[in-house]
């Protein structure tokens, strides 16, 4: 029997947008995937969270933008520890859960080229593959191991749709509809 091929995307998806959901995608049929699973970190090393919204409504905004996607899945592992996500720590213990499964780490230009700064990263590349996406306005560059796959450029971030929703302006096509639908009904990133 064939080891599982399972891409990771992990990120504080504060809130999920449609760059997330192609990265993913393409990863998944690029690489051949079994499934992706969106890892939203409890407590991220990498980004500090300016007034985010409760950790379920973010876990609610992601169940809501994979759930017509039969091979995206939510990895809630990072809640089950206390302590700040870090990759090295979470990618040992999926390991220990799941030993016949082959991680896939997906990160876009900006997490690659922070990625000398990552928590054990030494360590962290002879444990899984890190999985690229060029991202308008990083280099992309880095001495570590990472397969880059060829995908749409998209110059989106969180921080820029939370801008938009906090000034009332127009976030379609930009995050998908149940996501922009939640996000009005519970009030969230209103300014």
């Amino acid at each position: 029997m064939k080891n599982r091929r399972v891409g990771i995307l992990g990120g504080t998806f504060n809130p999920i947008h449609i760059g997330h959901l192609i990265m993913a995608n393409e990863a998944y049929h690029a690489l051949g995937l079994d499934e992706v699973r969106f890892m939203p970190s409890a407590k991220s090393p990498h980004k500090e969270m300016y007034n985010p919204p409760a950790d379920q409504d973010r876990i609610n905004m992601i169940s809501l933008a994979i759930k017509e996607i039969d091979y995206f899945k939510l990895e809630l592992i990072e809640f089950d520890r206390s302590e700040i996500s870090y990759t090295y720590d979470t990618i040992i213990q999926l390991k220990k859960r799941e030993p016949d499964t082959e991680f896939y780490f997906i990160i876009g230009g900006d997490m690659i080229d922070f990625l000398p700064k990552w928590h054990r990263v030494e360590e962290l590349v002879k444990e899984i593959r890190f999985i690229g996406f060029m991202r308008p306005g990083y280099t992309g560059e880095t001495g570590f191991p990472v397969t880059f796959i060829s995908a749409p450029m998209i110059d989106l971030s969180s921080s820029f749709i939370r801008t938009r929703l906090q000034s009332s302006s127009n976030v379609t096509f930009l995050i998908p509809q149940q996501v922009n639908e939640y996000i009005t009904k519970e009030g969230l990133y209103e300014s």
